[in-house]
């Protein structure tokens, strides 16, 4: 069966630019739509029964409105929606995750994440969800999906710590027959970034920037042979992974990174390269878990 492409939706002008953008997707890869609203009925607002009834009436007649708005545009398209009333809207979303392909949610950048996910809720999300999470602005449009914008995927580490960053990339572009722009950044040494052993595979490939630049070519490699006409750009820069990303973002119809999510005392946290892209790139951004 195949996994639909789940958009969480709240009335927002960021949601309503994620619903366009999940459908679109969902056509392309041939997929069914799911759209996932949940709500919070203001208990201490009102008592009365028929008080929860009417708002969850009006709560559903307006997700049936941006339903239909998306069917009218893709009749082709088979789309179910999800009314839930959850206190949480970390595990409300995260269930909905459960057997998606995607889930497609609408940011502000430069901010927090808006909706039903404010303040840190957003960034639980991604940090635990399980499946690639998907944010996408207001504003956003399918003129930005044209021939020629690029998809940028980041890149760091061995070749199988990214592959399923690089696979959601490859897929991506295959879809929209677009070119997989693939970037990995380099620092100068430190005793962080480089062990003894690296640095001795460093001088053997003929110096950082060539050792870099072969690590990238092996972590693409096997997705180049299952993608043979995807166009990929090797793109291998010295400077912060999060910079040299936000520095390609402008020719980027999608912005591809990967998350190791770590715990703390307040909850799970993304890192500091999803966090800066999230914030600051103009373009959807995928967030994909690693393996």
């Amino acid at each position: 069966m195949t996994r639909p492409i789940t958009a969480g939706v709240d009335g927002s002008e960021e949601s309503l630019a994620a619903l366009a953008w999940a459908a679109r997707e969902a056509v392309r890869r041939e997929a069914p739509l799911r759209v996932v609203h949940a709500w919070r009925f203001p208990s201490k607002d009102t008592d009365g029964t028929g008080d929860r009834d009417a708002q969850e009436r009006y709560v559903r007649e307006s997700v049936a409105d941006s339903v239909r708005t998306v069917t009218e545009r893709h009749p082709e398209l088979t789309v179910s929606t999800e009314v839930r009333e959850a206190d949480d809207a970390v595990a409300a979303l995260l269930a909905a995750t459960a057997d998606a392909e995607t889930l497609v949610l609408g940011s502000r950048g430069h901010g927090a994440v808006v909706g039903f996910l404010l303040g840190s809720v957003g960034q639980q999300v991604i940090a635990e969800s399980p499946r690639p999470v998907v944010l996408v602005r207001a504003g956003d449009e399918a003129a930005t999906e044209a021939a020629g914008r690029e998809v940028v995927v980041g890149q760091q580490g061995e070749p199988e710590d990214s592959a399923d960053v690089i696979g959601f990339a490859f897929e991506a572009a295959a879809a929209r027959g677009a070119t997989v722009r693939a970037v990995r950044a380099w620092a100068l040494p430190t005793v962080f970034t480089y062990s003894p052993g690296s640095m001795r595979l460093a001088d053997e490939a003929g110096g950082l920037e060539q050792y870099e630049r072969k690590a990238l070519g092996e972590a693409l490699a096997p997705w180049r042979e299952r993608y043979p006409d995807v166009p990929v750009i090797e793109h291998v820069e010295m400077g912060s992974a999060g910079q040299v990303l936000l520095s390609v973002a402008g020719g980027a119809q999608l912005m591809v990174v990967g998350r190791r999510a770590r715990r703390t005392a307040v909850g799970a946290r993304i890192g500091s390269v999803a966090h800066g892209v999230l914030h600051h790139a103009d373009c959807p951004v995928a967030v994909v878990p690693h393996a």
